[in-house]
């Protein structure tokens, strides 16, 4: 994919971006190249979705099962009132082409199991994942280290997000190898210990706001620019509108890349 170039009005299109010194054209040039899976187009996959299409990417999957209902309007903001009771991947698809007809939107109406996670994954060069549970999560970023892929991961809680990325089948500068999901969360909560959204409620701004920031640092690691989040775990607190950053390291006891590793294969998610 080397011959992709811009068309007059793609570089009409993506001007601001041309004109910044950290991405210019071959940056951008980049971004039209790239494959984005992005994992979910509910409260945070919808404004990943937004900006990921305004921005250029040349090909985004999106991974949804679900459809379109009156209680998701209040944050999912890629789908409207007319899409009550289309598939998310079907609202969505249609939101991004007249957003930018110039990117090509491959819907994947189904849920990330073990079975297809592989699959999936393997077709694309970076994930975006805005799924809504541990389960999930770990799946994903169990799938994205035998893929050999990067991961954007973000979560929310009611009034507070995170976000990180995760590249666990590469090593950092000082030969260390990366941290991977699980050096972060050992373990999932147990059940119940953290409410559902349709339980606890969420404030719909929040997501915006997370999700734009994850599509920022999709946009950054395909074009390579600033200090990524790998191995840092940013933190907002929308109440007292705080961010903080965590730094967290390789756990040489964590099952997937320890020492010791008892986990191979994808064979232990449902």
């Amino acid at each position: 994919m080397n011959d992709v170039t811009l068309t007059p009005e793609e570089i009409e299109r993506y001007a601001r971006h041309i004109v910044l010194r950290d991405v210019g054209g071959p940056g951008q040039l980049a971004i039209k190249r790239a494959r984005v899976l992005v994992i979910g187009a509910g409260g945070l996959g919808a404004p990943v979705l937004f900006y990921l299409a305004a921005a250029g990417v040349g090909t985004i999957g999106l991974v949804d099962d679900d459809r379109v209902s009156l209680s998701n309007l209040q944050r999912q903001i890629i789908h409207g009132t007319p899409d009550i009771d289309r598939p998310k991947t079907q609202s969505a698809a249609d939101a991004i082409a007249r957003i930018n007809p110039h990117v090509t939107v491959e819907p994947h109406a189904t849920r990330l199991i073990a079975a297809n996670a592989l699959d999936l994954i393997r077709c694309y060069d970076i994930v975006a994942d805005g799924s809504d549970n541990f389960a999930t999560r770990y799946l994903v970023s169990d799938a994205c280290f035998f893929a050999k892929k990067p991961l954007v991961t973000a979560a929310l809680g009611v009034f507070d997000g995170t976000l990180t990325t995760i590249r666990a089948h590469e090593r950092g500068k000082d030969g260390k190898p990366n941290p991977t999901y699980r050096c972060l969360f050992p373990e999932a909560p147990p059940p119940g210990a953290v409410p559902a959204c349709a339980e606890a409620g969420i404030l719909g701004a929040l997501p915006g706001v997370l999700g734009s920031m994850m599509a920022l640092e999709v946009i950054r690691e395909i074009v390579g620019f600033g200090d990524g989040l790998v191995g840092r775990l940013l933190m907002i607190d929308a109440r007292a509108m705080r961010f903080e950053t965590l730094n967290y390291g390789w756990d040489a006891g964590n099952p997937l890349t320890g020492e010791r590793p008892s986990i191979h294969d994808l064979s232990g998610h449902r």
